[in-house]
């Protein structure tokens, strides 16, 4: 009997000295992403990653509101060309290095300096930036911006430790130091990324889960066939034809909504020798693809509703969509003769897209459609950051990519029109684009704006470097264990607040 209660007292007291059970949230990605260093990557699952790594001078909410993060305040200067930040006191990076102004003005000066940046035409208008306190920082520009404060919002506010940066340089995504609420682990390409929980992150009484993995799965049946198992928590990009398999798995919830970025076809107009495609070099064929294409049946059948037709980069739904260019019908008639005119019967086309069922889905239906009005096109499928890589290489001669979108309708054009900006993988230029898009910028009258926007818009419907097909929705799924979970039609899967259940 002295043996038997020793024995449960030990057991009791080997119990009692085993940690606590950490919560793991394990999140399913349609894709891998690219670098993680937020001056160089351009991937849409890389910014999932980062509101898990790496907070921002400013954030945005799900009603699409642009709110202080590491920034508590911000004032313009009456002619619209200082912008003055004050700072969130007692933040650390991961590695314990101090946030302050000069960490910003090291952030900035690098995101505008760094050979590799992606982030310099969303900061040209900057001249300058300075700390003017320990914690205040102020912006002297070129000219007005109004989109500054939205940039900032995105990957070109995002802070991360200058003091890694300087050690790593371009190498700085092989392992991050951030500021936000969960620091890196290690990463396997095509398999898994992996953080923890910062445990002097500034908000962490808010952040319950203590590691995540986030898993790249691109056939969106296995990741919901993951998700059913258990062996994943949530996952994003739920295909619309699996909505009702969702929605009748007793142990599994979902939520959807309309993002406010567009499905592109990017055109190869002028970066390297693969320009020297007929659609690179003839903007009538551009306009026979586009013709060609029925995109309210595109959009039916792949989304099953739940996505919407469209032709610009903003969404029919949005202010900034120019309703004097509305959705064209598909003309194929009209297709043939462009082609015709511009000299050919049947035109060649190679198609790089991304190996995700929905998209090859998409393509082969836009394959089908736009071969009646006269285009041969083959179909070339490559793993997603593989497809920017080539992209930005000029290796390709049509390549099909999706934007998530951003609030300010600036970053959904700027980048990638205007000469030289950091998305323009088209190296498409047009000095008249160049200039409206530019005075858009300096304008904080809408209504000017819109103007401009809509100017620019009907150049870009001519000229055509890239063919909108539509705007789709996000959709999650996620395991009822978890709760607290708030969708946003920017796409992203913040953590503050979000829980998992034993």
């Amino acid at each position: 009997m002295k043996t038997a209660n020793f024995l449960a007292t030990l057991g009791a007291s080997v119990l009692l000295a085993l940690p606590t059970f950490a919560a793991e949230l394990k999140i399913g990605l349609a894709d891998d992403a690219d670098v993680l260093d937020p001056a160089q990557s351009r991937s849409f699952v890389g910014r999932i990653v980062y509101t898990a790594l790496c907070d921002k001078l400013f954030d945005v909410t799900p009603d699409l509101k642009i709110v202080g993060q590491l920034a508590t305040d911000y004032k313009w200067s009456a002619d619209g060309k200082e912008l003055t930040l004050t700072l969130r006191q007692g933040v650390k990076f991961q590695d314990d290095a101090p946030f302050n102004a000069q960490a910003v003005v090291d952030n900035i000066t690098r995101a505008m300096t760094l050979p590799e940046s992606r982030r310099k035409s969303e900061l040209s208008s900057v001249s300058k930036v300075e700390a003017t306190g320990d914690y205040e920082v102020k912006f002297t520009l070129k000219a007005p911006d109004v989109t500054l404060v939205a940039q900032l919002s995105d990957r070109a506010g995002m802070m991360i430790s200058p003091k890694a940066a300087k050690e790593l340089g371009a190498k700085f995504g092989d392992h991050p130091v951030c500021s936000g609420p969960f620091k890196f682990v290690e990463r396997v390409q095509q398999d898994r990324i992996v953080l923890e929980k910062f445990q002097d992150y500034w908000n962490k009484d808010n952040i319950f889960i203590d590691k995540i993995t986030y898993r790249p799965i691109p056939d969106s049946a296995v990741r919901l066939a993951n998700l059913r198992s258990g062996d994943l928590d949530l996952i994003e990009r739920v295909a619309p034809t699996d909505v009702e398999t969702v929605k009748g798995d007793s142990n599994l919830d979902m939520v959807d909504k309309v993002n406010i970025g567009n499905l592109g076809i990017y055109f190869n107009v002028g970066n390297g020798a693969r320009a020297d495609n007929p659609l690179g070099k003839d903007k009538r064929l551009r306009q026979a693809f586009s013709l060609a294409i029925d995109r309210e049946a595109a959009m039916q059948i792949v989304y099953d509703g739940t996505g919407v037709a469209g032709n610009q980069p903003f969404p029919p739904s949005s202010p900034w969509f120019n309703k004097d260019l509305p959705v064209p019908a598909r003309d194929v008639d009209k297709a043939k003769a462009l082609i015709k005119e511009a000299g050919f019967d049947r035109v060649p086309v190679e198609l790089n897209m991304a190996n995700d069922p929905i998209i090859a889905q998409m393509m082969q239906i836009i394959q089908s459609m736009v071969a009646e009005a006269g285009f041969d096109v083959t179909l070339k499928a490559t793993e997603f950051a593989t497809l920017l890589n080539d992209q930005t290489a000029g290796n390709y001669q049509v390549s099909r990519s999706d934007w998530s979108g951003r609030i300010d309708p600036d970053g959904n054009t700027n980048q990638f029109y205007t000469a030289g900006a950091g998305l323009n993988d088209m190296h498409y230029s047009n000095p008249d684009v160049d200039k409206l898009l530019s005075e858009a910028r300096q304008s904080q009258d809408d209504a000017v704006r819109k103007q401009k926007y809509d100017a620019a818009g009907k150049i870009l419907a001519e000229d055509l470097p890239i063919v909108y097909i539509g705007h789709q929705a996000w959709i999650w799924g996620y395991n009822k264990k978890v709760t607290g979970f708030v969708p946003s039609p920017d796409g992203m899967i913040r953590l503050v607040g979000v829980k998992k259940a034993d």
